[in-house]
């Protein structure tokens, strides 16, 4: 099953933040073992109260997952849920047309998304 409309909205919201952007990039180069929320508030330089909402913004749209070890709250990127979005955006801009949206797992920073 996809991803729903609201739920694409949902994320695309979550990213539409610059500190939110932040966090999940940040997330996202750790990969799956995640960072201490205290972590992440420092390499953010984001007060861990304001982060908290920030956080919470992310996870409730499937961008990060959370867990609990000990004391620490851990967060990592939610791999199915960001794959969940990627294909949401690629199936809806394709419409069905695969060849539109060949070679974009190939696009890096030094190449144009657009021809």
């Amino acid at each position: 099953m996809g991803m729903s409309d609201d739920r694409a909205l949902a994320a695309l919201v979550a990213l539409a933040h610059g500190t939110r952007l932040g966090v999940f990039r940040l997330l996202l180069r750790e990969g799956p073992e995640g960072m201490p929320a205290g972590a992440i508030a420092r390499a953010a330089e984001v007060p861990p109260s304001t982060l908290s909402s920030h956080l919470a913004q992310l996870e409730g749209a499937g961008l990060l997952r959370s867990w609990r070890l000990g004391q620490r709250i851990f967060y990592a990127a939610d791999v199915e849920g960001i794959r969940a979005l990627l294909g949401f955006l690629v199936a809806d801009c394709c419409d069905g047309r695969p060849e539109i949206c060949a070679g974009l797992t190939e696009i890096g920073p030094a190449r144009p998304a657009c021809p």
